[in-house]
Order: structure tokens, then sequence, then C-alpha cells
């Protein structure tokens, strides 16, 4: 039941209820019969200005006034209700776009999904439920709607145009995920958004044997080959299930709290050429530092207790939500170095 029908359903019930209540009201105090008493109570919220039906005691006066503030206020509530409903339905797009317009153009470090199918849907979800900001966009309105009515923002475009993805506010997102129904419209978005943002982070789906190679040559900084890694996935589910499962644990909001997080060491942090051992990540914090990604791009896998970190790293670690939280204080920038 959408909106609009939402309404009108109020307004008959409301309407309904005080004439019921009128109609009983004068059959009980003054002895009206029921069609005397509906058609006083309607000439009564209707404010016709007819006179009384029959004449009316000190009883019935008294309930006739509380009954006509009472009705008109239902009588002019359902026009008020009926005149926003008809604007909106006339206006509402117009509206919608401009607001969306606002809340696109207030976004920064944001990102955007193209796509907002199986795939798109399943990064929306992620996302939201990381707490970023970002922003759907795709061809098709009745997918738009179906985000809009998940309370995300969306926008009706062709994310394959230029113009779609400045409106979108590419060159201040951090990332976007190209996930089209076809790699020949990933290719030309991932293209697209390198030429407007170089140093945007761009994740794409590829569905042909061969597209990943040239989607990285393209620029892409993650493909993702949703069959294959299915795949992969089935057959480690048999080989190696509880592998999986610890997997699953650690990637999806299965019920257990505990997440894998990637959390980056500011130049002038404090723990800055700090072992692991003299942070006391473990003890202190309550996290496992899985590998390191360093500044050169090389990854250190279980990284012993002596080894030092330095700024620009990157620490994969493994904790509860809140510990990680804490971590990255831990390894943000010093407020002496801010000021």
């Amino acid at each position: 039941m959408n909106r609009f029908t939402r309404r009108l359903l109020y307004i008959a019930l409301a309407i309904a209820a005080t004439l019921l209540i009128g109609t009983a009201g004068f059959v009980v105090i003054e002895g009206y019969p029921p069609f005397d008493a509906f058609y006083m109570t309607l000439i009564t919220m209707t404010t016709v200005g007819y006179s009384e039906v029959h004449p009316l005691s000190q009883a019935g006066r008294v309930f006739n006034s509380f009954l006509i503030i009472f009705g008109v206020t239902t009588i002019f509530a359902a026009v008020g209700v009926m005149a926003q409903s008809i604007i909106e339905m006339e206006f509402g797009d117009v509206i919608g776009k401009r607001r969306n317009k606002r809340m696109i153009d207030k976004l920064k470090d944001h990102y955007i999904i193209c796509g907002y199918g199986r795939v798109g849907r399943g990064a929306a979800a992620e996302l939201q439920h990381a707490g970023v900001p970002f922003v759907v966009v795709d061809v098709r309105p009745e997918r738009v709607e179906a985000a809009i009515h998940g309370g995300l923002l969306a926008v009706a475009a062709d994310s394959t145009r230029d113009e779609t993805l400045r409106l979108l506010g590419v060159e201040k997102a951090r990332g976007l995920v190209a996930a089209l129904a076809t790699d020949a419209d990933n290719l030309f978005v991932l293209l697209s958004a390198k030429g407007l943002n170089p140093n945007i982070y761009v994740a794409t789906r590829a569905a042909e044997e061969g597209a990943e190679e040239k989607m990285r040559r393209a620029g892409a900084n993650a493909v993702f080959a949703p069959y294959s890694i299915t795949g992969h996935r089935l057959a480690q589910s048999l080989l190696r299930p509880h592998v999986v499962q610890f997997l699953d644990f650690t990637t999806k909001d299965i019920g257990i709290d505990v997440e894998i997080e990637q959390v980056r060491v500011a130049e002038a942090s404090p723990a800055d050429s700090k072992t692991i051992r003299e942070l006391q990540l473990g003890r202190d914090i309550g996290i496992i530092v899985l590998a390191i990604r360093e500044r050169d791009g090389s990854m250190r896998f279980n990284p012993p207790a002596d080894t030092a970190v330095h700024g620009g790293d990157y620490l994969i670690a493994m904790g509860r939500q809140e510990n990680l939280r804490a971590l990255e204080s831990l390894l943000a920038e010093s407020r002496g170095a801010r000021t």
C-alpha cells in the first residue's frame, strides 16, 4: 500500500468515525430516527447552514457543539491532506529531484554505486551497514524507487554518461562500484570515472572470461568475477568448511560482533616506528593483527611482535567493532601534530 492510498484510507476512516459518533449521539441523546441523525451529523460537519432537523435539547446542543469542533476539524484536515497529496502527485518528481540534488551536492568522500541489480544491492547493503555516505544510480526507475523505499539516496540516470557522474560528485568521491549488466558498460563507467577523477578507487564486476585483465589495464583497482568467485567459494566450502565459516563470521553480518578492518597509521601518529609488542594491541585493545600492508605495497602476513609499524602503513586487524575504533584512535594523528 503506497503513501497516497494510506492517506485516503485514514481520511475515510476519520470521516466515517465522525459520522458514526454523531449519528449514534443524536439517536441516543435526542431520540432522532437513524436517518435524521445521520443527516443532522452530515450538515453539521459540512457547515452548510441548514436548520436543525428537530429542535435540540440542552444536552443535544452541548453534544452538537463538540461535534461541530471535531467534525469541521476532520473535514478541513481531509481537504488539506487531499490537497497535499495532489500537489505531491503533480510535483513530487520535481521536489524529489531537487532534494536529491541538494543532498548529493553536500556529499564528500562518498561512494557511488552504478547499477542496483543483485550485485549493486549487495554492495549497497554492505556500505549501509558500514555507515558510510553513498549514492545509487540506475537507469531503471523501478530499481531507483526500490532503493529510495529502502532509505537510500538514489538517482535515475545513465551512469555511463559523464554528466551523470559529475552530478553524483565523482570528482569528490572516494570510490565507485561498477555493477552494471554488461562488461562493456562497466568498462565505460570505469574509463569515465578515472578520466574525471584519476584518484578514485573503482571496483567493478566482470562477467565474461578475459574481461578481468582488460578492466585492470583500464585502471580498475579491484575486479570481481561473480561466477568465478562463487565457484571458488563452493569448492572451498566442501574442502575447507571451517575456513569458509570463519570468513563468513568476519565478513558478514550474521550475528557475531567480530570484523576484519584495515586501519591506516597516520604519518604523525604516536605509534609511528613502534613495534606491535610495544603497542600491546592484543592486551590493551583486544585486537589481532593479521597482516600489515606497508607503504611500498608489500603485504606482511602474521607479523611477529617485534615488527615496527610506520606512517602510511595499513594494519589488517580483527576484533570487535568498538576495539577497532579504539585502534583507529591510537593510530590517528596526534593532536599536537594537527595544531
